[in-house]
């Protein structure tokens, strides 16, 4: 009787989450890359020790030094501040596209399942086309048209996120239609926008937020990916994904813009997904403590 009731208790439920952040010394790793990325980000114009687009000729492909800690490329600009500057670049689309695109996919899932009909269809037979791409040829395809750009590229992404956002919307809210409050609720006369809003949206975020943070990972993959093939972020503005690309063309020269730039998306990439992994852990009802 007691363990049932210290189990409910909401206490231990909180002392119970708090131990799992104790027993994985990894996460707060984690936090701490991408916190470090994020004060990076913010900074950039108090960090970076250069003007990440001025060239130099006389300063092409010099080794790490004092001066420069990663060198230089081949038109004379220091890695490191471009580094830094790119953070921004690959931070606000790996943010911005997933929480844009949690909202609509989500509000369409939700809307879908409720109302059902020729809208459930409808939404179902755009979700399985689009679904037949792999997130980043979607994103390749739609760029192509639309070229590069800040926004563009924000859109691009967005919309290579909103079906998998909508399919777990629809699935969730499929489940919670038929508990018996949403009945009782519909047979009180209360209307579809205070269910779909109130009781529905607010029963499946677990799983929505869930998503958004893990897919922040595959967002700045995916700029990485566009910048890398020329359809993302544009020169001379520096992103993670170009500056491989110039790094790639100039190996021989110097092989730091490669390293840096592969070493900051590996990590930041690892610390989303270990983050999101974590919070999967910590909303799933079924985690024990």
């Amino acid at each position: 009787m007691s363990s049932i009731s210290a189990s409910a208790n909401p206490a231990h439920k909180r002392e119970g989450k708090f131990h799992y952040f104790r027993t994985h010394p990894g996460i707060f790793f984690a936090i701490v890359v991408i916190a470090v990325f994020v004060l990076l980000a913010l900074l950039a114009p108090w960090l970076a020790p250069h003007d990440p687009l001025t060239q130099s000729f006389l300063k092409i492909n010099l080794s790490p030094s004092a001066a420069h800690w990663l060198g230089t490329d081949q038109f004379g600009r220091d890695i490191l501040s471009r580094l830094i500057y790119g953070s921004r670049n690959s931070l606000i689309f790996g943010m911005i596209p997933p929480a844009l695109a949690a909202m609509i996919g989500t509000v369409v899932g939700i809307c879908a399942a409720y109302f059902g009909g020729w809208l459930d269809r409808v939404v179902s037979k755009l979700i399985d086309m689009l679904q037949a791409f792999p997130d980043l040829l979607l994103a390749i395809m739609i760029s192509s048209v639309l070229g590069g750009g800040f926004w563009n590229v924000v859109g691009v992404i967005t919309v290579a996120f909103i079906p998998g956002f909508t399919r777990v919307a629809r699935a969730s809210a499929l489940a919670i239609k038929q508990e018996p409050f949403i009945e009782a609720g519909r047979a009180i006369g209360v209307g579809a926008p205070t269910i779909i809003f109130r009781h529905i949206l607010l029963n499946i975020s677990a799983p929505i937020i869930v998503l958004v943070t893990l897919w922040v990972a595959s967002a700045i993959r995916i700029e990485a990916s566009l910048s890398f093939l020329g359809l993302g972020t544009q020169a001379p503005n520096p992103s993670w994904g170009n500056i491989i690309r110039d790094g790639l063309n100039n190996i021989f020269g110097s092989p730091w813009p490669i390293i840096g730039a592969g070493a900051a998306i590996t990590l930041v990439v690892l610390a989303f997904n270990v983050v999101g992994e974590a919070v999967r852990d910590i909303l799933d009802p079924s985690t024990v403590d």
